[in-house]
């Protein structure tokens, strides 16, 4: 009978559970934070942590339509503002003394929905496949996390919890197997915004070596302080006090506050250039500039990221209907809304970071399941990644596709992102047959 795996990092011992060709260590708390206070790294502790439990979500609010197209259900992990917790998955043969990629994991969801241990985000066949070690980040999210108030609420609390994860691996995964040289830090959408933004700090490479930037809305992150501005003043009724899913309420009704400016508004919550550890709007590019040698970069998006949202847009439904010319429209639209807030931005992004000294390759991931009406949308990538057939056995986006050929597509995903992080680099051009190409700038 094995006995529980057992690790001795610096921040205190502690002991993870086997699962099938993996092990785990969950829910480590690596930061902790007063509500609306910036994280402080999580205290040594001289006792055993049992690693057993996955990390709490941080308190949010139902998403109807992204539990129909992902499959996920509300409420599936308890809510906790003690959220700052991060879960190991290594492979369960490691070697003594093997020192194994590390690819840390932010997951998306507008900044205010979503957690690092969704069933989802499962990494168990990435890291099973592909000898890496996945490091699933929780860290707060809407008001919780990404949003400054005239009083003195500090704004990016989300994005400084997110650096403290990023510490402790650092300090402590090689205690796990993995090697603090060779990190990747990879999210998608929000998550992929958060990886293009924790560049932005000064610190970012002595953290990580490499980035994977997945659907990040970067066409859609500069331009926001009106709109933060008036989001903040709508937010001044929240206190220390107020019971945290009243606060979830509460941001409902500043989300709404946010409709008039236009595109932007389509993710309310966000970093905030200006305030620590961002540099002002205008100094982005050059802060981006300094860290881009010592940070290899892995850009890109899919082929339809809108038409993840484009059904339920009611005058596009309308649109849609209309004979003949009706699906045209519709694919212009497509193709419009993933350019101005995707498409031109990341690769704005990877000619910026080449030419600053920096290595960029850029991607465009095609996959869709036969026949499905959301195609090659936002979040398909998901499921390439994180394949796991019972969870996602339920999701609207694969409607149409067989399991063999999710998870063909995902094992040489998986292998591209895995070779990646591992600094084995990719050829200056390559892909997979109809699901991806990717080429260096």
């Amino acid at each position: 009978m094995n006995a529980e795996p057992s690790f001795s990092p610096p921040c205190g011992p502690v002991t993870g559970w086997r699962d099938g060709d993996v092990v785990r260590a969950t829910g480590i708390p690596y930061a902790t934070a007063g509500r609306f206070q910036p994280p402080v790294s999580a205290p040594d502790w001289t006792d055993v942590l049992p690693a057993t439990s996955l990390s709490p979500a941080c308190p949010q609010g139902p998403v109807p339509f992204l539990d129909d197209i992902l499959g996920t259900r509300y409420g599936e992990l308890p809510g906790s503002e003690d959220c700052q917790r991060l879960s190991v998955t290594m492979p369960g043969d490691l070697r003594d003394g093997e020192r194994v990629p590390v690819m840390v994991w932010l997951h998306g969801g507008s900044y205010t929905s979503g957690s690092g241990d969704l069933a989802i985000f499962d990494p168990r066949a990435l890291v099973a496949e592909n000898r890496v070690i996945v490091v699933s980040v929780t860290y707060r999210l809407g008001l919780f996390g990404y949003l400054a108030t005239g009083t003195g609420r500090p704004a990016n609390l989300g994005l400084l919890d997110q650096l403290e994860a990023f510490r402790w691996v650092q300090r402590n995964i090689g205690a796990f197997g993995g090697d603090p040289g060779r990190v990747t830090a990879f999210g998608q959408s929000a998550g992929g915004d958060a990886v293009a933004h924790l560049m932005a700090t000064p610190e970012a490479p002595a953290l990580f070596q490499r980035a994977i930037i997945q659907s990040a809305p970067l066409g859609i992150t500069r331009g926001r302080e009106k709109m933060s501005t008036a989001m903040g003043i709508a937010a001044e009724t929240v206190s220390e006090d107020t019971p945290a899913m009243d606060v979830v309420e509460i941001e409902g009704r500043v989300s709404q506050v946010a409709r008039k400016f236009g595109l932007i508004a389509a993710m309310p919550f966000g970093t905030q250039y200006g305030h620590a550890p961002l540099p002002p709007e205008s100094g982005i590019e050059d802060a981006w500039n300094a860290t881009a040698p010592g940070i290899e970069v892995l850009i890109g998006h899919t082929s339809d990221e809108a038409r993840l949202f484009l059904p339920r847009n009611p005058i596009v439904s309308r649109l849609a209907k209309v004979p003949v010319l009706g699906a045209a429209v519709v694919k212009a639209i497509n193709w419009a809304v993933t350019e101005a807030v995707y498409g031109r931005s990341a690769r704005k992004f990877a000619r910026r970071h080449a030419q600053a000294g920096g290595t960029a390759y850029r991607y465009v991931l095609s996959w869709a399941a036969p026949g499905n009406i959301y195609g090659a949308a936002h979040t398909v990538d998901l499921p390439l990644l994180f394949g796991n057939r019972q969870t996602w056995a339920g999701a609207g986006l694969l409607a149409g596709a067989s399991w063999e050929d999710i998870n063909a597509q995902g094992r040489a995903l998986r292998a591209v992102w895995a070779r990646f992080a591992a600094g084995d680099g990719l050829d200056s051009r390559g892909g997979l047959p109809g699901a991806l190409r990717y080429h260096s700038v």
